[in-house]
């Protein structure tokens, strides 16, 4: 028996799993939720601003592992072979020479600007204006291949909010570092932060990375962007790596902290969602969405198909980014399971802030009721919007609460609710969410339909994909198209494991993985064709909802 685990790195926790290599059998899992980032430290929603600290990813990484390991049979962990992993992005973080995160030295300890900025931070949204501005003007478009919009969730964009907005962290930091390129050099003992292997994933979808043009945008644009930038891209990478590299083995301090050999290979790191979407079995026509906080919506395609097209206002087409020779194409929501969770926090404000204070019930009592009332408001919220015809659903709501990623990104924008009657209830107000992120989806298929991509599958993965029917079926209903969902249930660690297995030299490519490791479907959402066709009415309102909100209301 031979082992494979794979790592993937969420935006509240991490996961491990641990799967043979020869079948894709699931030998164990285990997950953690970032101590720091549950106490809320480092972060202001107020001001978007969302950081993690590097501890919390390496103590989540000993404590998953070494807890799977504790599941497994007897023996597994000296069959390990092979390691990868996934994490949110664009998360960089600025380092020292010796590649080490500021944020663990002491001086930077705790202060944000020394940590990764997590991919949902909107504090540079200025910045990402300056990149379109001066992009435009340049005589090379760096943003041509990421939609040609850049956005402020991605890695020049944060880097240079950091640097302006923090003199000690810029007099410190040497150079950046994404955190799917951290966690690989980590493991295998590489500190320089110019010898560490950097993903074309990563470097690809947010760095404005393409071979033609010689890696990263010049040194000429980067200055004219800010002075402030000038020297950082000698100290980074011209070269980028498909994830199928092996980078090297463990080493023997992080084999003992793991509980594993020195025998691991350790692989080139990607996105949590482009491993996602291997884990699904992505092939070319199969469009793979990974449903949970927001979305990341991925495609592949074959150099024929593309032929040089240039597909305006998503998230990057990269060469390599998800499989090895074909075209990785990214889009996504900013925001999907987090809209339903602000409406939970807004109806549930009368039970945290006036229950939490009553007088009337005994303490234990209080915190049972508070906490029962909390467990249940979405599924009885679901259970009444199921019952709605959408004949009756007359709220009509824009996806935008977190901005809007694509298609063509425009961070600044906020979202709508219109239609409000006395009569509206929460149910009904909760159904127009719902539809609203399928809106916000068919904005996105459409898209890529309209510049030539044939989609020919939808396959959804992720915590909602697998949890909520009723989000699902909205979907399939809106997009007109059956919906498949993927058996395995942590897809994303599932996919890194199958780039562990190719590293380790298991399987000559990722193809020959997903054949031999693929667990296929567990369930399939067909439409309800007569309510496709009223939802294709009521889009079109979306869309004129949509263009009036971008024109008129929050866009600054």
């Amino acid at each position: 028996m031979k082992y494979v685990i794979g790592l993937d790195y969420g935006s509240d926790s991490a996961r491990a799993v641990i799967i043979n290599a020869a079948n894709g059998e699931e030998i164990a899992t285990s997950v953690k939720n970032y101590p720091r980032w549950m106490e809320g430290k480092y972060c202001d929603p107020s001001i978007n601003q969302y950081r993690q600290h590097p501890l919390d990813y390496i103590e989540v990484l000993e404590y998953t592992v070494k807890d799977a390991l504790s599941k497994s049979p007897a023996g597994t962990a000296e069959n390990v072979v092979g390691i990868a992993f996934d994490t949110t992005g664009s998360t960089p973080v600025f380092t020292d020479k010796h590649g080490t995160p500021l944020s663990l030295l002491p001086e930077f300890a705790e202060n944000p600007n020394a940590m990764f900025v997590l991919w949902k931070d909107h504090t540079a949204i200025r910045e990402a204006n300056e990149i379109n501005e001066l992009a435009r003007k340049w005589d090379i478009d760096y943003t041509s291949y990421e939609g040609g919009i850049y956005s402020s969730e991605w890695f020049w964009a944060k880097a240079l909010h950091v640097l302006r907005a923090d003199e000690k962290v810029r007099e410190a930091a040497y150079s950046i570092v994404e955190h799917c390129d951290w966690m690989p050099a980590l493991l295998t003992g590489i500190s320089k932060p110019e010898q560490m292997y950097r993903s074309r994933c990563a470097s690809g979808h947010k760095a404005m990375w393409l071979e033609e043009w010689g890696g990263l945008p010049s040194e000429e644009f980067l200055t004219a962007l800010d002075p402030v930038l000038a020297g950082f891209r000698s100290r980074l990478f011209t070269e980028t790596c498909t994830s199928d590299v092996k980078i090297g083995n463990i080493t023997q301090e992080w084999a003992d902290r793991l509980g594993l050999t020195t025998n691991v290979a350790v692989a080139v790191g990607a996105f949590d969602a482009h491993m996602g979407a291997v884990g699904a079995e992505i092939k070319p026509g199969a469009l793979v969405r990974i449903i949970g906080t927001s979305t990341c919506d991925i495609m592949v395609s074959d150099y024929e198909t593309m032929d040089e097209k240039l597909i305006p206002g998503i998230c990057g087409q990269v060469d390599g980014s998800v499989i090895p020779g074909m075209i990785g194409l990214e889009a996504g929501q900013s925001a999907f399971g987090d809209i339903y969770a602000w409406f939970k926090r807004v109806v549930s404000w009368p039970i945290e802030n006036i229950i939490a204070k009553s007088s009337l019930i005994d303490e234990d009592t209080k915190e049972k009721l508070i906490e029962e009332a909390l467990d249940q408001i979405i599924p009885a919220l679901t259970e009444e919007a199921e019952k709605i015809p959408v004949s009756e659903s007359t709220i009509l709501a824009t996806d935008w609460m977190n901005g809007r990623r694509t298609p063509d990104a425009n961070q600044m924008l906020k979202g709508t609710i219109t239609g409000l009657t006395l009569g509206s209830t929460a149910p009904l107000i909760f159904r127009a969410l719902v539809e609203a992120t399928a809106y916000g989806s068919k904005a996105i298929v459409d898209r890529f339909i309209e510049n030539g991509i044939e989609i020919n599958e939808v396959i959804g993965i992720g915590g909602i994909a697998l949890k909520s029917p009723f989000v699902m079926q909205v979907m399939a209903d809106v997009l007109g198209m059956p919906i498949k969902v993927a058996k395995a249930d942590q897809v994303c660690a599932f996919g890194t494991s199958m780039f562990a297995a190719v590293a380790a030299g298991i399987y000559d490519k990722i193809e020959d993985a997903q054949k031999a490791m693929g667990m296929g479907f567990s369930t399939e959402y067909k439409p309800n064709m007569e309510n496709h066709k009223a939802y294709l009415e009521i889009y079109k309102e979306y869309a004129l909802l949509g263009k009036f909100t971008e024109e008129n209301l929050f866009n600054q």
